[in-house]
């Protein structure tokens, strides 16, 4: 499928609601997960889990560079072509296709391409953040893909991460990469105050407390872009941690975004933005009053995070 270099709104936001591809969701949810799992292994660890996230290219998805003693190798999720890949410093790659198949068929097809390349690594089978868990290489329930799907999928996390990473580059205090998620399966960026956080008190469904303890040990406000679940469409989202008084009652913008109770953060539907004149500007505007939210109320010390790259003229 070819793709313009020059988009209009309306072909760049795409229509994915979840009755359409929830097979296929659920199926390439885990094989994130193992993916994701081998860079958890194999990399140093990092403030708030930064080290186990996949990155957005411009076909799919990545781990970046994984070092294995002093070789580094690093495994993409093409969505043009289908294809897993896993590429070595010493130039030897492995092909897997992606197609329908079981998550244990795959899970047995990434270990045995990885042990062929000299590359040992092991590990925890079991999938996170969702119910009723199975093990990797017992889970024979999960083989849908529609290559239509996730090529949608793709396209619109694409667009999610340009809107947040020209978010991003306008704070130059302590901010995360813009990285994708495997467990909770939602792409996530996140802004520091500087200060320790309390403890979280944990109960976040199907995830240990130290888990949820180590992501927000200090005080952040936090945005993404998740592809829903459940009776739930995709949204963008937006939280503090801790949440200041009177958060869930800010005026934030655009008039489509709303507090949801349930989900305990701010949030603006996904079609709502698709349905607006200018898409860009409606993202924008909430990713900027949400933030405006925690860090009015949680008296941060905008004049000195807040930045403005120097533009010529």
């Amino acid at each position: 499928m070819a793709i313009s270099p020059h988009h209009s709104s309306s072909n760049i936001w795409l229509p994915l609601p979840i009755a359409v591809w929830q097979d296929t969701y659920e199926t390439l949810h885990l094989w994130t997960q193992i993916i994701g799992k081998i860079r958890l292994a194999l990399a140093p660890k990092l403030n708030h889990w930064w080290h186990s996230t996949l990155y957005v290219t411009s076909r799919g998805l990545t781990t970046s560079t994984i070092f294995y003693g002093t070789r580094n190798f690093q495994i993409t999720f093409d969505f043009l072509n289908h294809q897993l890949l896993i590429e070595t410093i010493d130039g030897t790659t492995r092909k897997i296709e992606l197609a329908p198949r079981s998550v244990a068929d795959f899970y047995q097809a990434v270990m045995s391409a990885l042990k062929e390349l000299g590359i040992e690594v092991k590990i925890w089978t079991m999938p996170q953040e969702v119910a009723e868990p199975i093990p990797f290489e017992q889970d024979d329930r999960h083989a849908a893909y529609d290559p239509q799907s996730v090529q949608r999928f793709w396209q619109i996390l694409v667009q999610a991460d340009r809107l947040m990473t020209l978010f991003r580059s306008r704070y130059v205090g302590k901010c995360s990469p813009v990285h994708f998620f495997w467990g909770s399966f939602d792409l996530a960026v996140t802004r520091f105050s500087g200060r320790r956080a309390p403890d979280h008190p944990g109960g976040v469904p199907h995830m240990a407390d130290w888990v949820t303890r180590e992501a927000y040990s200090h005080e952040v406000s936090s945005c993404g872009f998740w592809f829903g679940g459940g009776s739930v469409e995709a949204l963008f989202y937006a939280y503090a941690y801790p949440a200041p008084e009177g958060f869930k009652d800010y005026l934030i913008h655009p008039q489509e975004a709303f507090y949801s109770t349930d989900m305990q953060e701010f949030v603006l539907p996904y079609e709502a933005v698709r349905q607006a004149d200018d898409p860009d500007a409606r993202v924008l505007e909430f990713l900027q009053s949400t933030y405006e939210a925690a860090a009015n109320l949680s008296n941060w010390d905008r004049a000195a995070l807040e930045y403005s790259p120097v533009v010529k003229g």
